[in-house]
């Protein structure tokens, strides 16, 4: 056996062992926000919580669970500028397992929105491996065990506006993340094991469009066939994760900084359109070429969010507007059944777990309410710390990340 090969199989071999219900990626497992786990309705700072993790430095990626371990990324204000880092913690004790620098950032680094970081996009884990990338500062491959770098790159740097956002996802062979800035704009795949490019694509940018978009992209299967879908400013598009090759397109006219993932349910993938007005479109996938006149099922064009993803149950999709509007749609036709103004800001994703949904804004109060034909609240809980990173789940525990610490929630 080659020993590049055989290094490679004893790392695996080593390595903590995925589990089926990890939350290895963001949003969780089929990346829609989806967990059977049962998991506290109620918590505050003194309640429910197993252990607080002060982390150092500040981002706004959210926690993904694999083998008994978080991993999160931040970045620690260092001599001017910042060191951008990837941690690991115990997940039953919190403590410090690993914490590496990735990658440097010197102080003339473009400024961010005031909403975001410079360690924003979550990790991914996968065969032993955590996926970390910082948009237009670079992206690398860990070993999970010790932190120690498999490779790294930042040739793919871009300008951007506003810092960095969408998170990378695995797909087969490749890992997947968009480059959406001001020059260049693509869906970029590379070679998970040693971080070259396989392919890009290009985005249809139209004349007139803000470039900059975070989306993170979202992988589906219709008849028997996987599609990459990633949303981008102007459009979304349909690609063979496998190759790059363009599937289907549906445009949006003006459409910017689109940051909520899309989602598939019900036969339908669910785009919001971004800035400066997002409109909600529900898109049938088995078309090929342009679909905006064929293959648009619906829009919707109240309340809905410019950064929380949306949220489909069973015939219903669930989405809260960053003012603090909460709203339930037919998923079929998108007909709206009700809303509900449930207070705050918002920019995390919501959860469903055990039959529950779970909203977090970002004062750092969560609600949860029961889905049904009206709204029914169930709980209301308040840590009491900025919060605008989405949930993340470990076993039947809930891993809130603020802007300060992570908390493990779980009925004690």
């Amino acid at each position: 056996m080659p020993r590049v090969l055989f290094a490679w199989t004893l790392a695996l071999a080593l390595a903590p062992a995925l589990r089926a219900a990890d939350w290895f990626q963001f949003r969780g497992p089929d990346g829609s926000g989806h967990t059977e786990a049962k998991l506290p309705t109620e918590w505050g700072p003194k309640t429910n919580v197993t252990w607080r993790k002060e982390v150092p430095g500040v981002g706004w990626s959210s926690p993904v669970v694999a083998g008994g371990r978080v991993y999160l990324t931040t970045a620690v204000a260092q001599s001017g500028g910042y060191s951008l880092r990837a941690v690991c913690l115990d997940a039953k004790t919190g403590g410090t397992v690993w914490d590496v620098e990735v990658f440097k950032q010197g102080a003339n680094a473009p400024k961010i929105h005031s909403k975001n970081s410079h360690a924003s996009p979550s990790a991914v884990v996968e065969g032993g491996r955590v996926y970390v990338h910082f948009g237009h500062l670079g992206t690398a491959c860990l070993d999970a065990k010790e932190g120690t770098k498999v490779w790294a790159t930042q040739e793919l740097a871009y300008k951007p506006v506003h810092g960095n956002g969408g998170s990378p996802i695995v797909a087969g062979k490749h890992l997947i993340f968009s480059i959406d800035g001001t020059d260049k704009q693509a869906v970029i795949a590379l070679d998970k094991t040693t971080g070259a490019v396989a392919w890009q694509t290009p985005r249809p940018l139209k004349t007139g469009v803000n470039p900059f978009s975070f989306s993170t992209p979202q992988i589906i299967t219709v008849k028997g066939r996987e599609q990459l879908i990633s949303a981008g400013s102007g459009s979304v598009l349909s690609l063979d994760p496998a190759t790059g090759k363009e599937l289907w397109r549906a445009t949006y006219g003006a459409g910017y900084s689109v940051v909520p993932k899309p989602v598939f349910a019900n036969g339908l993938v669910y785009v919001c359109t971004g800035y400066n007005t997002p409109n909600l479109i529900a898109i049938k996938p088995d078309g090929t070429g342009d679909v905006t006149a064929t293959h648009v099922a619906f829009t919707v064009k109240k309340n809905v969010p410019h950064n929380p993803s949306v949220i489909a149950v069973g015939d219903a999709l669930y989405m809260v507007s960053d003012s603090g509007t909460l709203t339930c749609l037919d998923a079929k036709t998108g007909a709206e059944r009700w809303t509900e103004r449930v207070g705050g800001n918002f920019s995390a994703s919501p959860l469903c777990a055990n039959g529950l949904v779970y909203l977090l804004d970002e004062a750092g109060t969560a609600t949860v309410f029961k889905p049904g034909d009206s709204y029914d609240e169930v709980a209301k809980n308040k840590l009491g710390e900025r919060a605008l990173a989405s949930f993340g789940v470990d076993g039947d525990a809930l891993l809130v990340r603020t802007e300060k610490a992570l908390y493990k929630i779980e009925k004690r």
